[in-house]
């Protein structure tokens, strides 16, 4: 339930986002991360392209709300916490059911949250990007038609992609989301899951 204050934000946030419609521009396949890959063995209900037809979600005031809702509710309740500490592995990707997890169980999270929700899982797009201390991170990127937004644990607020000072490295294709393509940043594979 939003309050008062909340449909006002949406409606300007939107707004603002109507100016500029920026969607990134991947490239060609790369590697799949491990940690997906192992995911998809555990979960393959939750992984594989069908349906995908490489579309945007036309954003409204109505899923703007809701993808802060879902953003606001999962970082509020899950504790961050890395995966050697939480099960002795150096990478663990999946939900975080009992409460903790790092960055990318965050994002399986509200990716499957939405997707229950009855947003196309080819609009949300698992996302690696080294973040402010050139670590690596994961996002949930929103494919929509006022650009790619990013939903992240690290930042409460839901930002247009070149607006979170983060480099792009790979992210889920739209076309078949089990494979992964290249968004630019040729450093070294990165190991994700800080927090």
């Amino acid at each position: 339930v939003l309050t008062p204050a909340e449909p006002a934000q949406a409606e300007k946030t939107v707004a603002m986002l109507s100016s500029f419609a920026a969607n990134m521009a991947p490239g060609a396949q790369t590697s799949v991360p491990m940690g997906y890959f192992q995911f998809c063995t555990e979960h393959p209900s939750d992984c594989g392209s069908a349906g995908s037809t490489g579309g945007k979600v036309a954003l409204t005031e109505a899923n703007f709300a809701q993808l802060r809702k879902v953003n606001d509710d999962i970082n509020g309740r899950i504790q961050p916490l890395t995966d050697l500490e939480h099960y002795g592995e150096i990478e663990r990707w999946t939900y975080p059911d009992d409460g903790f997890g790092d960055c990318e169980d965050y994002v399986l999270l509200k990716r499957r949250t939405l997707v229950d929700l009855g947003w196309p899982a080819d609009t949300l797009l698992v996302t690696v990007v080294r973040d402010h201390k050139g670590d690596g991170h994961a996002v949930l990127t929103v494919v929509t038609d006022r650009g790619d937004l990013v939903l992240d644990n690290q930042e409460a607020a839901i930002l247009l992609w070149h607006e979170t000072g983060y480099r792009f490295v790979k992210r889920q294709a739209q076309q078949n989301t089990d494979s992964w393509v290249s968004l630019g940043d040729v450093l070294a594979p990165l190991s994700v899951g800080r927090n």
